[in-house]
């Protein structure tokens, strides 16, 4: 028997929070030589260099910068995601004039992972914010952008984006996240369905029976292909984001122009190997997580 459409909700919501913390202990260093490579592409030739310069200045720790909201950001921004996901694959049943419950191709479930984005763009924005500023702070300083000595702790962080633009302060850099999220997860969704598709077919048994490995490779698959399409509009992103701590940053427009008519192409994809190399272990754990968690969850109303 299905679960009550509220219990159903419960699961896929904890179920992606689950999936949103593996994500982040699994890929966290990658990320922040991601964002300093964005933000300041000609202080870094490489992402090993960027690996090592960090390591020297500030140790480990320095590569774990910005964990604490990443948590934030992928447990809400995952738990929002998955629990609209459900939702919006019910809203495409309904639009094609399935009956509930029926399996949607990999297309239409493409599709629900497009229109879920646009409501975890509202949770991922702020905390996201806060995560870039702290991962590129000793960048900031060290170019003078920002004046130095400044705390770098997350609650130095929200107070000043608080004191400086008030509550609507967090969601600079909004429109660009909803740019990149919407054909992101669009292309996230339906690469992860589609490789677990093959590997099933290849397998001769059903998506749900394929193993820890194709299902992990899916993930990081699916990962790859957002990558692939939205990274030079997570550049913008991320420069808009920590450059606003300096004052106040240009929209998604004029910030992209900028960065064409004063450096060119290749900046927008300063760090894309370390998002790469990080895109299969952790989003391969993403979705094993969220897998398996939910699995066990369903089980519970299955009896």
């Amino acid at each position: 028997m299905a679960p009550h459409p509220v219990t159903q909700a419960v699961i896929d919501l904890s179920a992606g929070a689950c999936g949103g913390i593996a994500c982040v202990f699994s890929g966290q260093p990658f990320d922040t030589a991601k964002v300093k490579m964005q933000t300041f592409p000609g202080l870094y030739r490489s992402f090993v260099h960027c690996f090592v310069s960090v390591y020297k200045q500030v140790g480990l720790r320095g590569l774990y910068q910005g964990t604490t909201p990443a948590l934030i950001a992928n447990i809400a921004e995952n738990a929002v995601l998955f629990m609209s996901y459900g939702f919006c694959q019910n809203v495409v049943r309904f639009v094609s004039g399935v009956a509930r419950g029926t399996e949607l191709s990999d297309i239409q479930k493409a599709c629900s992972g497009s229109v879920a984005s646009i409501f975890s763009s509202l949770a991922l924005c702020p905390t996201e914010l806060v995560k870039c500023r702290l991962q590129a702070m000793h960048e900031m300083e060290a170019s003078g952008k920002i004046a130095s000595g400044q705390k770098s702790t997350v609650w130095s962080v929200v107070r000043n984006v608080l004191r400086t633009n008030g509550p609507l302060g967090f969601y600079q850099g909004l429109t660009t996240t909803i740019v990149r999220e919407v054909p992101g997860y669009f292309c996230f969704f339906g690469g992860y369905e589609l490789s677990r598709s093959m590997f099933a077919h290849h397998m001769g048994r059903d998506k749900e029976h394929i193993g820890v490995v194709p299902l992990m490779f899916s993930g990081g698959f699916g990962g790859a292909c957002l990558w692939l399409v939205v990274y030079p509009i997570d550049c913008v992103k991320s420069r808009i984001q920590v450059l606003s701590l300096a004052g106040k940053q240009e929209g998604f427009l004029k910030t992209l122009m900028g960065i064409l008519r004063n450096e060119g192409v290749a900046p927008l994809y300063s760090g894309l190997t370390p998002t790469m190399i990080r895109t299969f272990p952790a989003n391969g754990a993403l979705f094993l997580a969220y897998e398996v968690s939910r699995k066990i969850m369903m089980q519970q109303f299955d009896h």
